[in-house]
């Protein structure tokens, strides 16, 4: 050991075992160990002995007592050399009499550093940073005592310095201050020397270096703790104007307002901060082992004005159990057969503007026992203050990805319309589906299966089937906007729909009992949008038209191992966006279909564009500055062309003459 403390572990029971500690157990003379006594202490010289029981482990400590400090003049209880301590260690485990094992520890310890004189309590007079460096050892961090590996450190003893003399700090922050350049021109460190650097090396002595300032900053900083708390903008009892989308919101504390999201790796963080105006829905698997509390409901939330919001809670009772247990295969790994936790927490936040105005929250609680795994789910959703409905506008009158669209039923009293896809339920039935609404931007596709009679009558079978899908659009119209008006019609689009052709049964498949033909079992939406305008640098979408077609399947029924009555009919719901161009494209001249070369879409020399910095399409600097420079560049161009023609050389040798 090289440190004053080492670790050890003792495996097995430690019940009855008794440790001791003994000191230079090495005869010096003969080489040989000294009879073992196991009735030894745990203190032996300047050591000491320390045991943590752990069932099975137990954890062994052995710490040196003394000072490591180097000898100041007429000082005791110090090291007076270098090399401090070189002693040998033997700890015995003992059961009585009997020694069940030991442990020979060999100790070379190093004084911690060397003061060679009284530290100075004058206040260090620190020299202009713009101008020289900031001393002359930048790692001499420690006033009066030897800094280990800082070979520059003049408080540094030979015999020190010789413990890590191979291990020096280099560069900068190694005492090498003013180190040579590249750009010196007496410097040649580059591996590949330029041609043109004899021209454009500088000159000048290693006082002017681009290290000068290095740790220049301008300002003294005070040294803070690290926190994960996040600082606040404003002073306490102002917080920042309020919350951006995408912001995390923060509690009363100062911390992250968190619940358990899914992570991009699929797995569920517990400790993830809930975005403003971003909605989501989750679940988490977890089982009794394993399952954490999260964030306490009495936490406050801070609503963006310096206000603290309390959460309004709701608390029920699981009664449909099945949706949230499965059965483990894995063996029981707890003693508590049951425990009481959260099945489901739903979170509602109403905002309005940049604040948010109110928290509710509604939990489901039930009994989790040994041997089960839980579906948790958490759903946070963002209800402006304004719009109670699913679809409230998003703050950007243009839709954004992943927010669901607005429908209405402009035909109907009760204007409020909705279109849907199926959710995943348990076993994929269609009687028992849940409904999820379509977001902007994400093609999505989903399914349940229907459940069919041999005997099944094609006529009520395709009946049935397009009722089902029809039953996912629950609108006529579909808002352009996110913000669309119920009273203004220009602000809607009608949706066009292809009905599924109607087939003669009695032409068709001579009314084969189990097999039925153009059963539209497939609904198509299709959405064109088009980016139309930003609003404060994100994009504004608008929809543009949407169309609602059905795909035809001849269901046949089947069957397996054993013949029963009663076959299942796969019927999906797909949606897709297309996004268009806001306007018609300019439309191909003869000249460029005809002289492709001049094209530079498909070369990789563009001709056109040679003067492309004198355009107004180039905004990589202003366009006065760039037409001077072009003005200049033109100018040395002709300048040397003028220069360079034997008629010139003319007139000059004419007029010397």
């Amino acid at each position: 050991m090289s440190g004053p403390r080492v670790n050890a572990l003792f495996l097995g029971n430690a019940s009855g075992v008794n440790f001791s500690l003994v000191l230079n157990p090495i005869d010096e003379e003969t080489g040989k160990m000294h009879h073992s006594n196991c009735s030894g202490s745990r203190r032996a010289g300047d050591w000491n002995l320390s045991v943590k029981p752990g069932g099975d482990v137990s954890k062994v400590t052995i710490s040196l007592t003394r000072n490591l400090q180097l000898c100041l003049p007429n000082a005791t209880d110090c090291c007076t050399s270098p090399l401090c301590v070189v002693e040998t260690l033997q700890v015995l485990a003992c059961h009585g009499p009997v020694m069940l094992a030991y442990l020979l520890i060999q100790a070379e310890i190093y004084a911690n550093s060397s003061v060679t004189g009284n530290v100075s309590e004058n206040a260090t007079i620190i020299p202009n940073q713009a101008f020289q460096p900031l001393g002359s050892c930048p790692c001499d961090l420690t006033a009066g005592a030897c800094d280990v590996r800082c070979c520059c450190d003049q408080e540094c003893t030979s015999d020190l310095k010789e413990l890590f003399t191979g291990s020096c700090f280099t560069g900068v922050f190694g005492g090498d201050v003013n180190p040579p350049f590249d750009q010196l021109c007496s410097s040649r460190t580059m591996e590949y020397t330029p041609d043109w650097f004899p021209f454009l090396c500088v000159q000048s002595s290693l006082d002017n270096t681009p290290f000068l300032g290095y740790f220049y900053h301008g300002f003294i900083s005070t040294p803070r703790d690290v926190s994960f708390k996040i600082p606040l903008q404003m002073p306490l009892g102002r917080l920042f104007t309020g919350y951006r989308e995408g912001d995390p919101i923060m509690t009363e504390e100062n911390d992250y307002f968190t619940i358990p999201q899914q992570s991009m790796a699929g797995q569920c963080v517990g400790n993830a901060p809930v975005a403003f105006l971003r909605n989501f829905d989750v679940r988490c698997l977890t089982h009794i082992a394993s399952y954490r509390e999260g964030l306490p409901h009495d936490v406050r939330v801070n609503s963006g004005t310096g206000d603290f919001i309390q959460q309004n809670v709701i608390y029920g009772a699981i009664t449909d159990i099945d949706k949230f247990i499965t059965k483990s295969e894995s063996p029981p790994t707890t003693e508590v057969p049951c425990k009481n936790v959260t099945f489901a927490e739903h979170y509602e936040f109403i905002w309005e503007g940049k604040n948010i105005k109110e928290i509710n929250v509604t939990v489901f609680q039930g009994n989790l026992c040994d041997g089960e795994i839980l579906t948790q789910r958490f759903t946070v959703k963002f209800v402006s203050l304004n719009h109670t409905n699913e679809t409230e506008p998003s703050g950007n009158p243009g839709y954004q990805v992943g927010k669901p669209l607005r429908a209405a039923n402009l035909n109907a009293s009760d204007t409020f319309g909705s279109l849907k896809l199926w959710q995943p339920a348990l076993g994929g039935l269609c009687t028992s589906a849940a409904y999820t609404p379509v977001l902007f931007g994400l093609d999505s596709l989903s399914g349940c299966v229907l459940e069919v009679g041999v005997n099944e009558d094609c006529n009520l079978l395709r009946g049935n089937v397009t009722d089902k899908l029809n039953s996912l659009i629950q609108a006529t119209h579909i808002g352009k906007r996110s913000n669309s008006s119920y009273s203004n019609l220009n602000d809607w689009v009608e949706i066009i729909r292809l009905d599924p052709d109607n087939s003669d049964t009695n032409v068709s498949a001579g009314n084969l009992r189990g097999i039925c033909s153009d059963v539209p079992a497939n609904l198509n939406i299709r959405i064109i949008f088009a980016t139309v305008g930003a609003v404060q640098g994100i994009p504004h979408q608008e929809i543009l038209a949407v169309q609602i077609s059905y795909s035809t399947v001849i269901w046949q029924f089947q069957c397996g191992l054993t013949c029963e009555n009663v076959d299942f009919l796969p019927i999906t719901a797909s949606v897709q966006f297309i996004k268009v161009p806001a306007q018609p494209p300019i439309p191909l001249t003869r000249f460029q279909i005809n002289y492709t070369e001049f094209d530079c879409d498909r070369n990789d020399v563009c001709w056109p564009q040679l003067f492309y910095p004198l355009t107004q399409f180039y905004t990589g600097e202003p366009y006065p500055q760039c037409l001077a420079k072009t003005l200049a560049v033109t100018f040395v161009a002709l300048l040397v062309a003028i220069t360079s023609s034997p008629w010139f050389h003319k007139v000059l040798e004419s007029s010397l003459l």
